[in-house]
């Protein structure tokens, strides 16, 4: 068998066992799903009203893509606890003293998350057609939306294996991330339009790649405001071809230093 074929093989093996974890332990899952909804029906039923939509475009088509953003970048989070809680039960050294592909742990769990974040999506979609969303658009667009984020979704997960590998308890990923996610996740387009922020917010905004990820959603969703002038900024004006560079960035960047630093770890 080949280097790449025993990899691959590794990787599935680890996927299956992270799967097989997700089915034993429902809890997961349930929160994962939960969370999600929360917030479908908070911002939809309980800021809707007072938030105004330029266009005549209802909030709950405004909101949708902005809500499935949140929750992928969010969801990363779990990569890195999950790794932080296996090297601190060891079974991240009892990994290495088997036979197999380094950086099938790493691919396995980012998988597992990826396929994780397809079940959370089909979720928070069916909870939006219930509270008024629409897709606009073909089948075919659509389908490019939800992979939109479930490709940024895969980088983020690779930046939250990196930071797992780094600290040995889950609680320290998610203090740690939580500081930088809720910002990115809120100085955007996500909730609300950003054409009255604070100029030094809304340039922020207008460059932070979450706001790609919305923009790119609701474009490909058709839930973008009717008549409402281009947006300003090249990132906005092509949002999904913006995001997909911050993809192959993080790839680039976060896949070599975890698989490294998961060798350099694991090895203490």
């Amino acid at each position: 068998m080949t280097a790449l074929a025993m990899a691959v093989s590794d990787s599935l093996t680890i996927t299956r066992r992270n799967l097989i974890k997700v089915k034993r332990v429902p809890d997961l899952i349930v929160f994962a799903t939960l969370s999600p909804i929360m917030f479908v029906l908070l911002f939809r039923y309980v800021f809707g009203s007072a938030i105004p939509v330029p266009g005549g475009l209802s909030y709950a088509e405004f909101l949708l893509p902005g809500i499935f953003a949140q929750t992928v970048v969010f969801g990363s989070t779990i990569t890195g606890a999950s790794l932080a809680e296996d090297l601190q039960k060891g079974l991240i050294d009892r990994f290495r003293s088997l036979p197999m592909a380094r950086s099938a742990v790493l691919v396995g769990r980012t998988v597992a998350d990826l396929l994780l974040n397809v079940l959370t999506i089909a979720v928070m979609m069916i909870t939006g057609f219930v509270v008024g969303w629409r897709i606009h658009t073909s089948v075919g667009e659509a389908v490019l939306g939800v992979l939109l984020l479930l490709a940024f979704a895969y980088a983020m997960s690779w930046v939250m294996a990196f930071v797992g590998l780094l600290v040995r308890t889950p609680e320290v990923v998610n203090n740690a991330s939580f500081i930088v996610i809720f910002p990115i996740t809120f100085i955007a387009n996500t909730f609300v339009p950003i054409d009255n922020f604070p100029s030094a917010l809304k340039t922020f905004a207008e460059w932070n790649p979450v706001s790609a990820v919305v923009q790119g959603a609701r474009e490909l969703f058709g839930n973008v405001v009717p008549g409402a002038p281009e947006p300003t900024g090249w990132a906005l004006q092509n949002p999904v071809l913006y995001v997909f560079i911050w993809v192959a960035i993080f790839l680039a960047v976060f896949v070599p230093l975890a698989v490294r630093t998961y060798r350099r770890t694991a090895g203490r």
